[in-house]
């Protein structure tokens, strides 16, 4: 064998040896890759054949024809308790006039004004409060689910939830409530893709309704729901969301009693012990692009919201409706706020003109309301959330921004102190 010869075999072999070794790096990376792309469904949305995560028009478009104009009366046609304690009560309402009923978004709200004995025994006065819907659309009645608020305790001079008491005990079946259209930002988006709802006490109730909305219709989406009570005595429709479980393999239910009584048994009753939390939820959820909404206390959003952004869930893919939805934007850092947000921070001053008060606003309060509050100024509110309109002024000089658009759309020159931040010098007429 020549010089040559053996040098033409030895690069054979060599190559041979490259081809190899490149097949099975080929081989092993593109089975990495597979999984990984099996594990990332939805976040590529260059993938072909995967979720589809667009937000197309809504499945659900809102009958704009059946949308009225301020408050229409409706007929309560059924009154049922919801929990072990009767601390929750469902109002089943038809239209007296027999029109047809505006189409929702599940998740959406209820306006009502309620004509309520004043504590102070100045007659009776009207209010106006928000309660979200507690069933799916296309049915005949509206639905909300109330908990009775009792006073806070250990005070002595807080009174109990005025409208909340009011209807529990004074509002019965044949009764005739003012209410306005659905509304509200908060509601379940379309698409394909997988849901985590996470709902703390009655916070429940807007859960219900996206669950009985997309699992009425056969929807093969992948549903988690996450609640937390303190036990038993609290779990509001155990059974309708026990059935649920049951019945659709796409849902997932998992329960929390933070302080079970003795008879609450784990495994039967409830599925945790303690509060819904960011562990558990890592524990329990795989690798997925979920959508999580999220509805409760104030003290439960505050921890978890700013949880799910560290654990690097996109800001886009997180939906949360508070009772207090003022703290969530007070707790946020402010460079996290957007350019617009920040503008509201600055330094301005804020009269008061028919409580003879000037204030330095400094960015601090979540929103004028709040901020009229903390200074002694009392002020008309109903939602606390942009939707009544309970709260609305006139405003003689200045200028405010809204970090997220009211449902309520106030009249010309005037404002919604709940949901609106000063932008420059401003003087209100309250």
């Amino acid at each position: 064998m020549t010089v040559v010869e053996l040098l033409i075999y030895i690069t054979i072999a060599f190559v041979l040896q490259v081809a190899i070794f490149g097949a099975v790096a080929f081989r092993r990376h593109w089975g990495i890759y597979q999984d990984m792309r099996h594990r990332m469904v939805g976040f590529d949305t260059d993938i072909i054949g995967e979720a589809d995560l667009s937000r197309p028009e809504l499945d659900h478009p809102p009958s704009q024809e059946a949308h009225w104009k301020g408050f229409r009366n409706f007929r309560v046609s059924k009154k049922i308790f919801e929990d072990r304690n009767k601390n929750v009560c469902s109002f089943y309402l038809m239209p007296t006039d027999d029109e047809p009923l505006a189409d929702f978004q599940p998740g959406q709200f209820l306006t009502f004004q309620l004509n309520i004995d004043d504590p102070s025994g100045e007659g009776r006065k009207p209010i106006v409060r928000c309660y979200s819907l507690s069933e799916s659309p296309g049915h005949d009645h509206y639905r909300i689910s109330v908990k009775r608020v009792p006073a806070p305790a250990g005070s002595t001079d807080l009174p109990p939830g005025l409208s909340s008491n009011h209807l529990h005990d004074h509002v019965q079946e044949g009764d005739v409530l003012a209410v306005r259209a659905p509304g509200g930002h908060f509601f379940l988006q379309p698409g394909n893709g997988p849901i985590v709802l996470i709902g703390g006490g009655i916070g429940i109730t807007p859960m219900i309704s996206m669950l009985n909305a997309a699992l009425s219709t056969g929807s093969k989406r992948e549903m988690w729901l996450f609640y937390g009570v303190r036990n038993s005595t609290e779990h509001v429709m155990k059974d309708h969301l026990a059935a649920l479980a049951r019945d659709h393999d796409n849902f997932r239910l998992h329960v929390c009693y933070s302080s079970p009584q003795p008879g609450d048994v784990e495994g039967v009753d409830y599925h945790h012990r303690g509060h819904v939390d960011l562990t558990l939820l890592r524990q329990t959820l795989s690798l997925k692009p979920y959508q999580f909404y999220i509805c409760g206390p104030s003290a439960m959003m505050e921890a978890l919201v700013p949880a799910l952004y560290d654990w690097g869930v996109p800001k886009q893919n997180v939906f949360y409706e508070a009772f207090g939805p003022a703290s969530l934007i007070k707790s946020q850092p402010q460079d996290t706020l957007s350019p617009h947000e920040i503008t509201s921070s600055l330094p301005v001053s804020v009269t008061f003109a028919k409580s003879g008060k000037t204030v330095t606003w400094d960015g601090s309060s979540a929103s004028l309301l709040e901020f009229a509050e903390d200074n002694g100024i009392e002020v008309a509110s109903g939602c606390r959330a942009g939707g009544c309109g309970s709260c609305q002024v006139s405003i003689d000089e200045g200028e405010v921004e809204y970090p997220q658009p009211p449902d309520f759309d106030p009249d010309l020159g005037c404002c919604l102190m709940c949901v609106s931040r000063p932008t420059r010098n401003l003087t209100l007429q309250a």
